[in-house]
């Protein structure tokens, strides 16, 4: 009954900030705190309690037999590691918008979203995933739509039509299995029982590669990400893009891995187009937070690369990838709000100097910028490493020019340093005053702590991430 709380009770939580709570007395982010902080708990309880291998079973709700239809509860070590990153970065999120206007509604919103991401994260229900897996398009529609910048209303329109019309081919694939097996529980279905699982193998791939993004399914995102407030892109960044990730592992690695293996070929060269792609993009852009959205769809690029392997290291690279990317990609997004913030502009031109104005603050847009680049200490190195190291492994030393992404990493990053944080203060900054609020920097300097010692010690993260895929090597389906 406890992991259906944290599903339904956000639901009504939310439904009654937005209806009855009026003004800026702050009750709402209070709330959203101790909610989150809650699912935070919850989260690290469930890790203590995971069974050795299999699912560790919350509890079947609404039970509707004939059709296979219930509210089956159920974590593995995956899920709960993806439950504990969510609810830390809705902590985080939450500090960083100690300051947003209309904070009933924006927190409302907040809260109905992580009942819906909790939901995708437990239900092994196919058609329970698939309405918590659209039910996080709501917050997220009103959060861009509301409180985005000019075109707001064009970006969070262009991001809903594009994962709702991806989220179709899941469907679809979700009824073929249910036609073929007579199952919607993910936990049952194998791929010997499909009749076409070449079929809704590509349905699947292409809804969760929209919402990833992975190339050339990516528009939507450097728009979304533009218009959307810092600590929305955060969420984007850090959360939903690794809902995608986590749906690509699970319903289409996992659960048809002979497939997968006959299609692994088109996942890599997909995830290297992205990488390359969106890091030369990333070096092209004078827009300082589309730059920082550039940088994310290429460092997602690695997690995909390293999905295409299909072997036990790999999908644990893609894992701590996964993290890493969250980390340090969350900084650079609400350091990028804030320079827009104070400044006016999103121009890097406009800015340069602000290390002399701004010492603290441009520290930490620093450290993520050197782990965005793969410094090693830092959590980005962990994570490029792994994924290099997997990839030589599964495709052989051709794989070895993923370390020329690096380098492009290394160019837009030095660069971006060179014009915004460093060298002579320009106008618009010297008049700029750049004082933060306690809250935010709070959450910054998190960050910038998670990036460095989970870049020193990454054992602290890889002892839980190896055993989340060790059950699946056991019985073939990784090699």
């Amino acid at each position: 009954m406890i992991a259906l709380f944290f599903i339904v009770a956000p639901i009504f939580i939310s439904a009654l900030l937005a209806l009855f709570v009026r003004g800026e007395n702050g009750l709402s982010k209070y709330i959203a705190l101790v909610l989150f902080t809650a699912m935070l708990l919850f989260s690290g309880f469930l890790l203590q309690e995971l069974p050795s291998e299999g699912y560790l079973e919350l509890g079947s709700f609404l039970d509707v037999s004939r059709f296979d239809f219930v509210l089956s509860l159920q974590v593995d070590m995956l899920s709960t590691i993806m439950l504990i990153l969510t609810s830390l970065l809705l902590i985080l999120v939450t500090f960083a918008s100690w300051s947003m206007e209309r904070q009933a509604l924006y927190f409302s919103l907040l809260i109905l979203f992580s009942g819906a991401i909790f939901g995708v994260f437990m239900s092994t229900n196919f058609l329970w995933f698939f309405i918590f897996w659209e039910l996080t398009l709501v917050p997220m529609y009103f959060l861009v739509g509301v409180w985005g910048a000019e075109r707001r209303i064009y970006a969070a329109v262009k991001f809903f039509l594009y994962t709702h019309v991806a989220s179709m081919f899941i469907l679809l694939a979700f009824f073929l299995i249910y036609k073929e097996s007579g199952l919607f529980d993910m936990t049952l279905v194998k791929e010997g029982m499909l009749l076409s699982p070449g079929l809704i193998w590509w349905l699947l791939f292409i809804g969760f590669a929209v919402k990833m993004p992975i190339f050339p399914f990516h528009t939507w995102l450097p728009d979304a990400h533009v218009q959307a407030p810092a600590p929305i892109s955060v969420l984007l960044a850090g959360v939903l893009l690794k809902m995608g990730a986590y749906a690509m592992i699970r319903l289409v690695i996992l659960m048809l891995p002979q497939t997968s293996q006959k299609y692994a070929w088109v996942v890599l060269l997909l995830g290297l187009v992205t990488l390359f792609y969106a890091a030369f993009m990333a070096l092209y852009e004078t827009h300082l937070k589309k730059m920082v959205a550039y940088s994310s769809i290429s460092h997602m690029g690695l997690v995909v690369i390293a999905i295409a392997t299909l072997s036990y290291s790999g999908l644990s690279a893609a894992l701590y990838e996964m993290i890493a990317h969250a980390f340090v990609i969350a900084p650079l997004f609400l350091i990028a709000g804030f320079f827009h913030h104070k400044t006016g502009s999103w121009q890097m031109e406009d800015m340069g100097g602000i290390m002399q104005k701004a010492p603290y603050i441009s520290a930490i847009f620093v450290i993520a910028g050197l782990g965005a680049l793969g410094l090693p200490g830092t959590m980005g190195f962990v994570g490029e490493l792994s994924v290099l190291l997997s990839s030589i492994k599964s495709f052989g030393l051709w794989m070895a020019l993923v370390a020329l992404a690096s380098m492009l990493g290394a160019g837009y990053v030095i660069w971006t340093l060179r014009r915004v944080i460093y060298g002579s203060m320009s106008a618009v900054v010297e008049k700029t005053d750049f004082r933060m609020n306690k809250f935010e920097f709070f959450a910054l300097a998190l960050f910038a702590l998670c990036i460095v010692l989970f870049g020193l010690f990454p054992n602290l993260l890889f002892t839980y991430i190896n055993t989340a895929f060790v059950q699946f090597q056991a019985i073939g389906a990784l090699q």
